[in-house]
């Protein structure tokens, strides 16, 4: 979605760097153990990349799209990290965050927890194939409580039917509900 928006919108494009994580196929393998450091790291790179990257002027274009918002760090070590590691974490994360612009519009692409497991399948990490139903569902319900209570403009997409690559009318669809004017902060799209 990011790629497509950035194309047909003429923006920025930023990509989460996720390979470089040497904790992330550990995490898999040993949640426990890896947790805290999988999220410092995921925190350290994305803080790093964001501030380059925001702090770089771009004369031909004035809107970045992103894959991802810093708040992502502290919702995945929200459902990742134990009590004591979160309140670390969430004093780092507390300290980082204000130096890093909030995103103007959050696209939140909501996906029943069969589709997210089928994605993964196709998108075949070999360390991911064993991520569990539950784990999907926290994560989902941890975004979906964090966009209930904050101010964020948002535009949820449902994207059960989704298939932007293939139908060009989703794309469009997506990119008209763009065109309008988010005035009660939340809005709501079902694609066919």
């Amino acid at each position: 979605m990011a790629h497509l928006l950035s194309k047909h919108l003429n923006t920025r494009l930023i990509l989460e760097e996720f390979a470089d994580n040497p904790f992330l196929p550990k995490f898999y393998e040993n949640k426990q153990q890896y947790a805290f450091s999988l999220e410092l790291f995921f925190m350290a790179e994305r803080y790093k990349q964001l501030k380059e990257l925001l702090q770089t002027k771009d004369l031909f274009q004035h809107v970045t799209v992103s894959d991802y918002m810093f708040t992502k760090c502290l919702l995945f070590a929200k459902v990742n990290l134990s009590e004591d590691e979160f309140l670390l974490y969430q004093k780092l994360y507390d300290i980082i965050n204000p130096q890093l612009t909030s995103p103007d519009l959050l696209i939140y692409l909501h996906a029943p927890i069969k589709k997210l497991k089928e994605n993964i399948k196709k998108r075949n990490r070999p360390y991911e194939q064993s991520i569990e139903p539950e784990y999907l569902f926290s994560i989902q319900e941890t975004y979906i409580q964090y966009i209930k209570q904050h101010n964020i403009k948002t535009l949820f997409i449902d994207v059960s039917n989704a298939d932007f690559l293939a139908n060009d009318e989703h794309l469009k669809i997506v990119l008209d509900a763009l065109n309008h004017d988010f005035d009660s902060g939340q809005n709501y799209l079902i694609l066919p």
